[in-house]
């Protein structure tokens, strides 16, 4: 069976190398509309998605994630837009993880359709959990009791994604 969608889902890959120019506000409105359409429990809509082009606060985010990784190298590949995803405390939700991931993968699979690349990038539980992070959660006017979930960097690849490496064997089950 195959159609457009299942099409995008096989050949989406993480693309690790950008072209520097910044993709149009249209392009950004689409893969943050299509985040805003993942399914959240109990239709919480609890969370929040930042789109960072500033490149201020982008080195900001960049510095503060490598900090963490342990690198002086760019966590984000250099893409012109940073995405990040925040939701409620796990405290208050402990679906937020679970609901902020849905919105990263809607996220990088527009952005697959569209002709745009993105990569999920880590870190941010940790980066947002410090006083610096905190300060940017004031920044970006969201509210105090929330968390960093993770981010994607997005912008046009330089060249193509490789093909997909084959799937595992028995990678999934049906029991009937």
């Amino acid at each position: 069976m195959e159609n457009q969608v299942l099409y995008a889902l096989k050949h989406r890959r993480s693309i690790r190398k950008y072209r520097p120019e910044q993709i149009t506000d249209e392009e950004l409105n689409a893969v943050l509309e299509a985040g805003t359409y993942a399914p959240t429990g109990h239709n919480k809509q609890d969370l929040w998605i930042v789109a960072v082009q500033n490149q201020a606060i982008k080195s900001q985010l960049i510095r503060m994630n490598a900090a963490i990784m342990g690198t002086d190298t760019n966590p984000y590949y250099d893409a012109p837009t940073i995405v990040l995803v925040f939701g409620s405390l796990m405290s208050e939700n402990p679906n937020t993880i679970q609901n902020g991931s849905l919105i990263l993968g809607n996220m990088m699979n527009a952005a697959y359709a569209i002709g745009l690349g993105s990569c999920w990038i880590n870190r941010e539980i940790e980066m947002f959990q410090t006083d610096e992070g905190k300060e940017l959660i004031k920044q970006f006017g969201l509210p105090d009791n929330v968390m960093g979930i993770g981010a994607i960097a997005l912008g046009y690849p330089v060249k193509n994604p490789e093909k997909a490496l084959p799937r595992k064997e028995n990678y999934y089950r049906i029991i009937k």
